[in-house]
């Protein structure tokens, strides 16, 4: 059987809870002794381990003392997350670095969205760093991947689904707009923005107001704010 590593102690500890079998579990004597809910564990029998063995393992020393070996993470079907009532999704466009992905998952999470969708090409996809970024959000909320973009956008969006583009200054600020039925977030990579035919799919282009000098918010954090505000928007 295949498997999958998961490392970091949040992580690990979302994935038991998660949907996916953790097969193995290897955690140092200083994590088991302050970590109660390794202590308490019964399947998977956690194997104590030297430091260096996991460091060894993981092929990084960002994992706190635990690691698991799990099923390889499913991923969820694209469609069905968009014929969900009033679904709430975060769209990446070519967002290749793994921990802006965990990171908007996690976001994306916390902020009660129905799933996270991914082009094929030139996107990050679920990996132990992903994981690690998205503390385990990974394992609750659906991620799904899709061949075209640009195509999977023209084909869901419709009277009960709108797609919105996250846009710099040019798009109508997020308090202004109306984000309080199904809707699509597209995000662009950081420096590159929306592709073209993807930014032609939108029926409307949001903005966060900018206070200060910074010109943009990392992809994460934009995020984060639209998906709150959305959430808000809806009323809860």
């Amino acid at each position: 059987m295949s498997r999958e590593e998961v490392y970091g102690r949040r992580p690990v500890h979302e994935a038991l809870r998660g949907r996916r079998e953790v097969l193995e579990l290897w955690a140092t004597e200083r994590a088991v002794k302050s970590e109660p809910w390794l202590q308490q564990l019964e399947r998977p029998r956690v194997q104590v381990k030297l430091e260096r063995d996991i460091t060894e393992a993981a092929g990084t020393r960002d994992h706190q003392g635990v690691l698991a070996w799990c099923e390889p993470y499913k991923y969820a079907d694209a469609y069905e997350l968009a014929r969900t009532e009033a679904p709430l999704l975060a769209c990446l466009d070519q967002v290749s670095d793994p921990r802006n992905l965990g990171a908007v998952i996690r976001s994306a999470e916390g902020a009660g969205a129905t799933g996270v969708v991914v082009p094929a090409h030139g996107s990050a996809r679920v990996t132990p760093v992903v994981a690690r970024a998205s503390a385990g959000a990974v394992e609750h909320l659906p991620v799904a991947v899709v061949t075209n973009l640009a195509r999977y956008l023209a084909e869901i969006k419709g009277a009960d689904l709108w797609v919105a583009g996250a846009a710099g200054e040019t798009g109508t600020p997020m308090w202004q707009a109306d984000l309080s039925g199904g809707l699509a977030f597209v995000f662009g990579a950081e420096g590159k923005g929306l592709r073209p035919l993807v930014r032609r799919t939108c029926d409307l282009e949001v903005s966060i107001p900018q206070l200060g000098l910074v010109e943009s918010l990392n992809v994460s954090v934009a995020a984060a704010v639209l998906l709150y505000e959305a959430r808000r928007q809806r009323g809860g």
